[in-house]
């Protein structure tokens, strides 16, 4: 049974070229009450303020790649994102926080998508009751390497909210909107959740969990091939044997050879590109989550 959730850290501007997350950390702290909730303490925090001045990714490192407990205690680790890591990780300690939420945008079509980086009892509850008044929200598990290296991961419970498609520094209002709305009904979920007033029934939830992440075709470190254009925009949506993966630039198909229905997800983000990852490759779960 988890405690009470009493302290939550919203972020934005992990990454300072995605600006929906910005811009609403921005509207919170000019309007806090927005955020109320009786029982709730939210703190709406701007993650990496030189990056979004700048309006780039980051300036000297992926921010959202600092976080491993090991590269917080490296007193070596001295670049600026690295730094405001470490700050970061003490400020949740010493506010005793105990839920993080962290708002992305991304260039690839994921729609509405939560990503956990477990599947406890808990962020199933939570994932079921905002599918529930969502029904085009997407719960992504997404349980990396990386994990524990995530801003996400300096709490037990928490989520991170990806939205998309979207460039990189531009607002959408539409994506603006359904983010907005679906943090407050994560908020009215928890606050529930602490007065014990969660009705008791059962929800079939489906969830993708990642299993594979694909790189270009590459000669070196230059790519050799494309996303397919019967692929691109199509996340989330199945693919089996032979479909088309890639596009050559001589054009030649390069074809998935796997041997089971996959989804694949973030394809083609732009961030990912210097990351090696062309997309990431899920398996459709279903199951039974019941609230009591």
């Amino acid at each position: 049974m988890v405690k009470k959730i009493e302290k939550i850290a919203l972020f934005g501007g992990t990454h300072g070229n995605e600006m929906t997350g910005i811009y609403l950390i921005k509207k919170f702290l000019q309007h806090p009450y927005l955020l109320k909730r009786s029982t709730l303490q939210v703190f709406p925090l701007l993650s990496n303020p030189k990056a979004i001045k700048s309006r780039v990714r980051y300036t000297e490192i992926d921010l959202n790649r600092c976080f491993a407990p090991e590269d917080l205690e490296n007193l070596d680790q001295v670049l600026y994102e690295q730094l405001l890591a470490k700050t970061i990780h003490q400020k949740l300690l010493n506010n005793q926080i105990n839920f993080v939420v962290d708002l992305h945008s991304t260039t690839a079509n994921m729609g509405l998508t939560i990503i956990l980086s477990d599947t406890n009892k808990f962020h199933l509850q939570l994932s079921s009751y905002l599918s529930l008044i969502y029904p085009e929200l997407k719960v992504l598990y997404y349980a990396s390497k990386e994990k524990d290296k995530l801003l996400r991961s300096n709490t037990d419970l928490g989520l991170s909210i990806e939205i998309g498609s979207i460039a990189q520094g531009i607002l959408d209002a539409n994506l603006f909107i359904k983010t907005e709305k679906l943090i407050y009904s994560l908020l009215d979920y928890l606050e529930t959740y602490n007065q014990n007033k969660i009705e008791e029934k059962s929800h079939n939830l489906v969830f993708y969990e990642v299993f594979e992440r694909i790189d270009y075709p590459r000669d070196g470190e230059d790519i050799t091939a494309m996303i397919h254009p019967n692929l691109q925009f199509k996340d989330y949506q199945p693919i089996n044997s032979g479909d088309p993966l890639f596009l050559t630039f001589e054009g030649e198909n390069i074809l998935y050879k796997g041997l089971s229905e996959v989804y694949p997800v973030f394809i083609n983000e732009a961030a990912y590109y210097e990351k090696g990852i062309a997309m990431c490759l899920t398996k459709r779960r279903e199951i039974t989550v019941t609230f009591h």
